[in-house]
């Protein structure tokens, strides 16, 4: 038995042995691969840090039980295998290797497209059958194809660059890019529909969440190209699997390289039975240096925590005084609500500082503004420690100003975005020392909670309108929370703030655009 007052780490997903020895110098480390969760909740109360990849659960139990734990570690960039919020809520950190596999992944990306093009794997199984049949593998050039880019982060930044060395004209689309970092990787930004009608090879690399969700389906395959080829080495479920077994069917799709599934392994997929499609088992970091990278970091990331100084790649920031973090949280949610209610590219922030909380250090307020704002299409990656210069490298002009003046409040936060289309603005403020409100949503007043799923409709001030879409919501079975309108005079414009105990589909939101005198709506989740 060890001794039980030394820092003990548990690896229980293979990592690079560099990063293991590295640990090993400071703190005891045990590896136990190919736990249940039932295993790891009944051997992770021993220990202070956990390292894992993708595949260890960490869950809400398994957290609960590290009666020990201080940190989590991922060798890797994705954290959706990690119960953060339940991280956060017990102080645990959680921390990740965002780009130590960012070469290894765009690089695969590339052979797969390659290989999708010249049938390689088709080739290279018939001639290890003895067969000489050059004339069925006949592939196609990509120089001067369109490679359309669906998230133009630190992997889809990469393949960009490659793509355009290369000689393909390169489309992206990143709500979180400007058109002048998109320029200089060699990309031009364009909309979704625009990428999609033109691209002959669509390539995902955008992260997992609620709105990447099945983001290329029936409606996305219909606005391709026939002939377009897709290339997925992001996440499985960002591409509709039964709506791309369709497409290739069809014709629609010539083919797919897939290096990702719904579910892995992806046992008895009709994708794995097509002749159009070439797989590999989630290989994109799997690379002797990718490997290296991660380990080091992410080993680097325990240690430091550990020690109680800065982590780098922090996912989380669960040591907050008291004092400022009612601050914080409302400063995210902020963020997170008026990036929810624009559309188009984001070029600039702004985030005004009022009254009393004008004269607190407001530097850490507008990291939580910046990470509410860029969390919300980046999941996981943002963190306080990269906010700033994950805005900068996306070329988005972040301005901070302050002033004296509250309206009528003690401390008001304003965050306004601009994108290529538009500007809004929202506004918040504490009652008491911790109910944070949403106080105004670019003109108008409103006094509302800042939880769960809202809905935000401006409209026409009329009478019986919120009445419709009240009963539009009870006859779906929406249970409304709250409700709150703001106008600016009698038969003018006024928004419409509902918070809902459960989430609108698009059916229902389609419903509600359709009331007379409904201007817009959004559904946020804040």
């Amino acid at each position: 038995m060890k001794d039980q007052g030394v820092m003990k780490v548990i690896v229980t997903d293979p990592i690079s042995q560099e990063g293991i020895e590295i640990i090993k110098k400071e703190l005891d480390v045990d590896i136990a691969t190919d736990l249940t969760e039932e295993e790891l909740i009944k051997r992770i109360k021993d220990y202070d840090a956990l390292i894992v990849r993708s595949g260890t659960n960490v869950t809400r139990k398994v957290i609960t039980a590290g009666v020990r734990l201080r940190v989590i570690g991922r060798a890797g960039a994705g954290v959706d295998n990690i119960d953060v919020d339940a991280a956060t809520e017990k102080g645990v950190i959680v921390l990740n290797a965002p780009g130590g596999n960012t070469t290894s992944a765009a690089e695969h990306t590339i052979a797969m497209m390659l290989a999708l093009s010249r049938n390689i794997p088709q080739a290279h199984a018939s001639l290890k059958k003895g067969k000489w049949t050059r004339s069925k593998f006949i592939g196609i050039e990509i120089q001067d194809k369109t490679l359309g880019i669906i998230g133009l982060g630190r992997v889809g930044a990469e393949v960009a660059k490659k793509a355009h060395a290369l000689g393909m004209h390169v489309l992206a689309c990143d709500p979180f890019i400007s058109v002048d970092v998109a320029e200089s990787l060699g990309a031009s930004l364009v909309e979704m529909d625009k990428l999609l009608e033109r691209a002959d090879y669509v390539t995902i690399h955008a992260p997992r969440t609620k709105d990447t969700y099945h983001l290329i389906s029936d409606k996305q395959f219909e606005k391709m190209k026939n002939g377009v080829r897709i290339i997925n080495c992001a996440r499985g479920d960002i591409v509709d699997e039964g709506a791309l077994l369709k497409a290739i069917k069809s014709g629609k799709v010539a083919g797919a390289a897939l290096d990702v599934f719904e579910h892995e392994p992806p046992e008895g997929n009709p994708l794995l039975e097509l002749e159009e499609v070439i797989a590999t088992p989630h290989l994109g970091a799997s690379t002797r240096e990718a490997q290296l990278n991660v380990s080091v970091a992410v080993a680097e990331g325990i240690l430091n925590a550990i020690k109680c100084e800065p982590v780098r790649n922090a996912v989380n920031m669960p040591s907050i005084k008291a004092e400022i973090k009612p601050y914080l949280t409302l400063a995210e949610k902020l963020g997170r609500l008026c990036i929810q209610l624009v559309d188009g590219n984001m070029e600039q922030i702004d985030i005004t500082y009022s009254g009393d909380i004008a004269e607190k250090e407001t530097g850490p307020l507008t990291i939580a503004v910046l990470k509410g704002i860029l969390d919300t299409m980046l999941a996981g990656s943002v963190n306080f420690v990269n906010a700033l210069m994950l805005a900068k490298n996306r070329g988005i002009k972040v301005v901070e100003s302050k002033t004296e003046l509250s309206e009528d409040f003690t401390g008001l936060v304003t965050v306004s975005v601009k994108t290529s289309k538009e500007s809004k603005s929202v506004a918040g403020t504490l009652f008491g020392k911790k109910d944070a409100r949403i106080v105004r949503i670019n003109s108008h007043r409103i006094n509302a909670a800042p939880s769960g799923y809202m809905l935000v409709a401006p409209h026409i001030d009329m009478p019986g309108i919120i009445g419709r879409v009240g009963t539009l919501l009870g006859d779906n079975k929406i249970n409304i929370a709250g409700m709150q309108v703001g106008r600016e005079f009698i038969g003018g414009t006024a928004v419409m703030v509902l918070n809902i105990d459960s989430a609108v589909s698009d059916r229902i939101l389609k419903q509600i655009k359709a009331i007379e005198g409904i201007q817009d709506i959004k559904q946020v989740k804040l």
